[in-house]
């Protein structure tokens, strides 16, 4: 029988993407490497635990799920996260910034100063600035500040950001434009904890590293994989990747595959490259104009 694997998710290094699988085994995915896997017949996909624990009694989650988990696994892992406002004693700096993924698509956020940019490349941020630097809890004042004043989000779906990719605009300096005149209007407000120290406007692309620059982007996406079955594959050249998208281009053309689909199946190696999976076409943004016709 043929070796089954468990991915842990994926997950950005310096220099790229990682597919991170249970027991500790690492794929790097460089642009132009074949990626395909499949699902064994009769595969049922499981809870994958919380906090490092495994669930207690293995509960099935579906397959549209993005989060593979339980309703009892995902209460226990969103507890004591910064996400949920329960960690109000961490003693690590934090930084605000204001995070770009396409037209009219903004957000602001914080993230432990530890880690750098890695959450700004999970998140799928085009482009991004950082707002100031401090304590968590200066560092979520601010962010609410901000919220409220600016009228942006500290949410963004990730359907959303997928429908803008491909009205990018030509230049980094372009794609920084609304997070910069939004930089602007932010230190101009009055109300900043006195513990987060304001940073200048330094606008730091990531096209090029996802693949999704002009110069580099190749065959747009056409569709995006809606679940993962059991019996059901999919492979294909890896063209781009960005947060947790892979762009994969297969006989359908380019799609869209979000690794937290992949959690909680075991999975096997596959030939060929097939797209035998469910998929639905990929939602645009509005106004974006693929051709003349």
């Amino acid at each position: 029988m043929a070796q089954a694997w468990k991915c842990a998710g994926l997950r950005w290094a310096a220099d790229g993407p990682v597919l991170t699988w249970v027991g500790g085994r690492r794929s790097v995915l460089a642009r132009g490497k074949r990626v395909a896997f499949g699902v064994a017949e009769g595969g049922v996909r499981t809870c994958v635990g919380a906090r490092g624990h495994a669930c207690p009694v293995r509960a099935g989650v579906t397959g549209r799920s993005t989060g593979a988990r339980c309703e009892e696994c995902a209460r226990l892992d969103r507890a004591h996260s910064v996400a949920a406002d329960t960690m109000a004693d961490d003693p690590r700096p934090y930084h605000v910034y204001l995070a770009w993924f396409g037209p009219g698509l903004v957000k602001v956020g914080i993230t432990a100063y530890e880690r750098g940019s890695a959450r700004l490349l999970e998140q799928g941020a085009v482009c991004f600035s950082w707002l100031g630097r401090g304590p968590l809890m200066a560092a979520r004042r601010t962010e609410e500040l901000l919220r409220a004043a600016l009228g942006v989000p500290d949410r963004i779906p990730y359907a959303h950001k997928r429908a803008v990719r491909a009205a990018l605009s030509e230049s980094a300096s372009e794609r920084a434009a609304e997070i910069a005149g939004l930089h602007a209007r932010a230190v101009a407000l009055g109300g900043w904890p006195e513990a987060l120290t304001p940073e200048p406007f330094r606008g730091v692309d990531h096209a090029g590293v996802f693949g999704i620059d002009r110069a580099e982007r190749g065959s747009a996406a056409v569709a995006e994989v809606a679940e993962l079955v059991a019996g059901g594959a999919i492979g294909g050249e890896l063209v781009a990747a960005a947060g947790p998208d892979l762009h994969l281009a297969t006989e359908r053309g380019v799609v869209v595959l979000d690794t937290r689909l992949m959690t909680g199946w075991e999975l096997l190696a596959a030939v060929g490259e097939p797209c035998a999976v469910p998929v639905r076409e990929l939602r645009r943004a509005a106004g974006v104009q693929e051709g003349l016709f």
